[in-house]
This record gives C-alpha cells, sequence and structure tokens, in this order.
C-alpha cells in the first residue's frame, strides 16, 4: 500500500500511506518523507470522513446531539454519549438517579475493556501476528453481547441519556457481567503468553516511537498514549464524575514513554476496569434509572463544559448556549487528535517498519479524529 509520490531535492523518497492502508484503522493518510527507511517527517492528511458534526449538532436538540457522538470514537460510544449528558445536566441542574450513576459507571468500564480488546487483537495484526485477534474478539462478543441485549446496540450505544439512561437494565445483566469477569479472568493470561512475553514483539516494541513527559504534556497527549510516559492525566481521578470516588482502582503509569510502556498501560487498564466492575456489579441501587426532565431540554444561557475518560483519553464536550431548544456551539476536545498530533515527532528517526508499531500504541480511531 506504498506509493511513490515524488522525491525532494535532497534525494529523499516521498511516499503515501493509506489512505486505506489497513494499519491505519479507518481512512488516514500519512504523507511519509523518507531517507533511505529512516523517517524524516510524518505529515498526517485528515477529511476523508468528515462530517461536520460540531456544525451538525447546532442544528440538534439537547436529546439528539448526543447519537451523533457514538459515531465519532466507536469503540467508546457509551463514554462519548457520557460526557455530553454530564455536559447538559451541569447545565440544567439535573441530578442523576444512584442507580443510573452505578449503571453509567459499568457499562463505560465494560466499553473500556472491549475497546482495549480491540485494540489490542488489531496492535499484534499489525506487527503481523494474525491468532490474537481471534482471541481478543472472544471475550469480546461476550460484552457486545451484553450491551445489544441492554440497549439494543452492538457499536453505536445512544444508552445513556441526559437524567439518566435510556432504559433499565436487562433482567439478564448482572448474571451475563459475573459471567464474563470469570471468563475473562480465566483467560487473560493469554494476552501475556501470545504478545506481551513474546521476544520478537518486545523487539519491535521496546525503545520504538519514544515520547517524554515534557513532549507528551506539551502535545496535549491524554490517556494511555500519556500515561505511558509518566503523565498524570486519568479525568476518573483528577475530577471524579458519578461513583469514581467511591470505587477502589489504581491509575496506570508507566515511565518508559516507548511503544511498549503505552501497550502496558493498556493491559494493566483492562485489569483495573475489572475491579471496578467487580465491586459494583453487585451494589446496584434499586430506585429510579432516570430523572424527571422535560420533554424538551432548555440550557440556561452560558458555557458548560464537561470532561470523561475514554479508552483513548480525555473527551471533552464544551457548549454554548443561548437559552433555546439547541446549542448556539458545540466542541468536542477529541483526544485522538492530539494524540495523533505527536505522531511525527515519536516517528522521526526511526525506522518505516517501526512506524506501524508506533502508530498502533496511539490506539487512533480516526472518526475521533476527522469528525
Amino acid at each position: 500500500m506504498l506509493e511513490e509520490i515524488g522525491t525532494t531535492e535532497q534525494g529523499e523518497l516521498i511516499v503515501n500511506i493509506g489512505p486505506q492502508h489497513p494499519a491505519t484503522h479507518g481512512v488516514l493518510h500519512l504523507v511519509v518523507t523518507l531517507d533511505g527507511e529512516t523517517v524524516k517527517n510524518v505529515d498526517p492528511h485528515l477529511g476523508y470522513i468528515h462530517r461536520s458534526i460540531e456544525k451538525m449538532c447546532e442544528s440538534l436538540s439537547y436529546r439528539q446531539f448526543i447519537y451523533v457522538t457514538s459515531r465519532m470514537d466507536y469503540l467508546s460510544s457509551h463514554i462519548n454519549n457520557h460526557g455530553c449528558a454530564l455536559c447538559v445536566e451541569k447545565g440544567m441542574q439535573i441530578e442523576v438517579p444512584a442507580r443510573a450513576q452505578v449503571i453509567r459507571v459499568l457499562v463505560d468500564e465494560l466499553t473500556r475493556i472491549a475497546s482495549h480488546e480491540l485494540w489490542w487483537g488489531a496492535m499484534a495484526m499489525d506487527l503481523g501476528a494474525f491468532t490474537p485477534f481471534f482471541y481478543a474478539f472472544r471475550e469480546r462478543e461476550m460484552i457486545n453481547d451484553i450491551m445489544e441485549e441492554t440497549c439494543g446496540a452492538r457499536l453505536t450505544m445512544n444508552y445513556i441519556v441526559p437524567g439518566g439512561l435510556m432504559a433499565d437494565l436487562h433482567l439478564n445483566f448482572q448474571r451475563k457481567v459475573k459471567e464474563f469477569v470469570i471468563q475473562f479472568k480465566k483467560t487473560v493470561h493469554e494476552f501475556d503468553e501470545l504478545v506481551t512475553n513474546n521476544v520478537i514483539f518486545q523487539s519491535r516494541m521496546k525503545g520504538v516511537g519514544y515520547l517524554s513527559k515534557e513532549d507528551a504534556i506539551s502535545y496535549g497527549c491524554t490517556g494511555p498514549t500519556a500515561r505511558g510516559s509518566g503523565v498524570t492525566c486519568d479525568v476518573r481521578k483528577l475530577y471524579p464524575y458519578e461513583v469514581y470516588d467511591k470505587v477502589q482502582f489504581e491509575e496506570v503509569i508507566q515511565t518508559g514513554g516507548d511503544s511498549f510502556a503505552r501497550y502496558v498501560v493498556r493491559i494493566k487498564e483492562m485489569y483495573q476496569s475489572l475491579s471496578i466492575i467487580e465491586q459494583l456489579i453487585d451494589n446496584i441501587p434499586e430506585g429510579d434509572f432516570q430523572a424527571k426532565t422535560k420533554a424538551v431540554l432548555k440550557l440556561p444561557k452560558g458555557e458548560f463544559y464537561s470532561r470523561v475518560e475514554t479508552a483513548r483519553g480525555e473527551f471533552g464536550v464544551y457548549i454554548v448556549s443561548e437559552g433555546g431548544t439547541t446549542p448556539y456551539r458545540i466542541k468536542f476536545r477529541s483526544p485522538g487528535f492530539s494524540n495523533l498530533s505527536a505522531l511525527n515527532h515519536m516517528a522521526k528517526g526511526g525506522k518505516i517498519g517501526d512506524l506501524v508499531a508506533t502508530m498502533g500504541t496511539l490506539d487512533l480511531v480516526i472518526p475521533d479524529i476527522d469528525r
């Protein structure tokens, strides 16, 4: 999928990677300048799937615009919806029932595990190992089945709404989540046996795509990308929302700054998400799953901001309201955009063969970036 598009005056080669390259996980186009096999510059080109989502939201009501965000980072759709709902609730001072708060956190953490599992399988496949992809989807399918039974969807959920949830839990939810926890604990060691402890995999990852703590902060990186460089940035810890301040979990930090460090962060985060689920699954309060709200929502005049921790980092929702039924302006702070901005810095001086490994550990979902 490499296509030569020219040379520079210095004799450097300029090649395209994408926009349909399988390792880009979406429609991403990289223009790469090479000196032999050494990367001199990486220039990402966006716009292939831009849908003007933020502009679309200005013509949608405060109930409707949330559904559009499921189509951005589609692997964190529950969490995207959650961030939007929190912003509307902050503006309208809506108190969400305790039952809804716990369920929201449960589905968020299931979403995080499902996202990290897909990333793990795709990461290994990018480096030439096909088998882990099937292992990753084994438990991920269990989560998708739970989601489908709960809210009728497997990818774009639309379950979290202003005031609470679209519907109450399915009767099988607790039983199936417990079955997933048992199954995941039984098989998660295979992640390390197949990939993490593989000598070839480690040699492809260690020392590759280095990003220092200072540079991670400078580029605005968040999520596992920043935590792999030693940056403390987990929104669930720094700015707790819902019941995250009532559960015990650790913010996973690695200081290596290379591709392997970012890989380890995501592996360990799955264990932390599992711990949160175990603490909550038998402690879901009884009561309403949604606060009483008006059919048509109107935010008071002003500016409102909320943030949540998606599988890829901090997702921010900024709303400017003039007191009407639709927002005057909406801006989404998506984690992938800032993380992608660091790719050129990380790849420079490395080999073209390492570019895919570096890009894989950023866990890019292109519609999240190219909104």
